[in-house]
């Protein structure tokens, strides 16, 4: 299992889904970018998990917040004082380690010093920074930790505006930011990174009902992730390990070549953020039912998804080697709707003007409605291997029958299997299997 994850790490970097950040200076620990492939990849996740989660249904609306926000915020919510990860540091060597992940018996796993740890203390992952041209206490600010604090402190505004009712969501997707003390393995913990959650507002009576709802909810989105049910786990978190705002969660789990980790969360805030943005704020964030005129704050459940861990554990998934020899072949079987390119457009030979010129006019019509990707290196054995490597479901080759017939030949990433296709029904034909998946 442990060379997977080099596998991975290899294929990322080589084929243009994610580089080490700021390479040509050396990089930045654990700073890491997206290329083209990965860009379009966590798109597309983004893009699908909104589809599901807002677009498609009526009990949910969307906004796209400010990162910085007022400090009174986290005050209120209680990240100042709160979201912190208890810190040793090695009195020899300085390297400093999260207590939870460290045996405190066993020696320095930097410099191999024995019993050198200091005493366990609390270590606050908020990102502070300075607005405007002082760097004073008056101009103290945050990176968001988390999505969630604005959904709670807009949630008056969203809910008038949308004129929603309970239960209803508010939905984000977008950038947020923590100190973590020690970040690694890959892009599953890093300093910044990419979320999507929302916060599903419901009658207090009602909190068990909609966190069984959701957690089947997620369990289908992981399903149609292409994960397999057998390396996930499902934790429930035991009292006094919670988050200072929930009353149960899950974190749902997954063995990741470097261990049994998280990937989702579950969580039941209750009314604590609104409660605390009430109090805190003097401004009432209490929801009145327009029908039994029942006053109440409304109680929380929040599911929350990664969407770098999700793409992280997509290519985990996607993974595939089979064959010997010179028929071995390494391939992505990411689900179509997910895949960077539907499909690679192949003329025979790139020598043939004939050919390119119908393999163009094929290439620029699918281009106008699919991700497509243009192909005539080498030999057409070594193209289907070049975008089997990158996940590409289908390779359309224009050959001399097309010129005759109007055909082309498409073949399957998954089967290698080939069929002919009318140039004119290739619309179709791509719409008709990526919505299968």
């Amino acid at each position: 299992m442990a060379d997977a994850m080099e596998k991975i790490v290899s294929l990322c970097k080589r084929r243009g889904f994610i580089f080490p950040g700021s390479e040509i200076y050396g990089g930045l620990a654990n700073s890491w970018d997206y290329g083209p492939l990965g860009t379009e990849l966590k798109r597309n996740i983004a893009d699908a998990w909104w589809k599901r989660f807002v677009r498609e249904r009526s009990d949910m609306v969307g906004i796209d917040a400010a990162i910085i926000m007022n400090p009174k915020v986290w005050e209120a919510s209680g990240h100042l004082a709160e979201f912190t990860d208890p810190l040793v540091e090695c009195k020899k060597c300085h390297e400093r380690f999260r207590a939870d992940q460290v045996d405190m018996k066993k020696p320095c796993g930097n410099c191999e010093a024995k019993e050198s740890f200091t005493v366990p203390k609390n270590f606050n992952l908020m990102f502070k920074t300075f607005l405007g041209a002082t760097e004073d206490a008056s101009a103290v600010a945050y990176l968001r930790g988390e999505l969630a604090q604005a959904m709670f402190v807009d949630f008056k505004l969203v809910q008038e505006t949308s004129r929603q009712r309970i239960p209803f969501g508010i939905a984000q997707q977008g950038k947020c930011f923590r100190n973590e003390i020690t970040p690694g393995n890959f892009t599953f913990r890093t300093r910044e990174f990419n979320l999507m959650e929302f916060e599903y507002f419901v009658h207090p009576q009602e909190w068990e009902k909609w966190f069984e709802y959701w957690l089947e909810e997620m369990k289908a989105w992981l399903r149609f992730c292409g994960v397999n049910s057998k390396n996930l786990v499902f934790h429930e978190i035991p009292d006094g390990d919670r988050a200072h705002y929930s009353r149960r969660t899950i974190d749902i789990e997954y063995h990741y070549p470097f261990g049994q980790k998280e990937l989702y969360g579950l969580a039941y805030r209750t009314d604590y953020d609104l409660k605390r943005h009430t109090e805190k704020s003097g401004v009432d964030l209490s929801y009145t039912d327009p029908d039994t005129k029942e006053k109440y704050i409304p109680h929380v459940i929040e599911p929350t998804f990664g969407i770098d861990r999700t793409l992280l554990v997509v290519l985990l998934e996607a993974y595939r080697e089979e064959g010997e020899g010179e028929e071995r072949r390494m391939y992505l079987k990411l689900p179509a709707l997910l895949a960077p390119y539907k499909a690679a457009i192949f003329p025979l030979l790139k020598n043939k003007p004939e050919l390119v010129a119908k393999a163009e006019e094929v290439y620029k019509a699918l281009k106008q409605d699919f991700a497509v990707a243009w192909d005539d290196r080498g030999n057409i054995g070594k193209r289907y291997y070049s975008q089997d490597e990158i996940g590409t479901p289908y390779c359309i080759t224009v050959d001399f029958d097309t010129l005759e017939k109007g055909d082309v030949t498409v073949r399957d990433r998954d089967t290698a299997k080939q069929e002919r296709v009318k140039i004119q029904e290739l619309e179709s034909f791509l719409r008709e299997k990526i919505s299968k998946t």
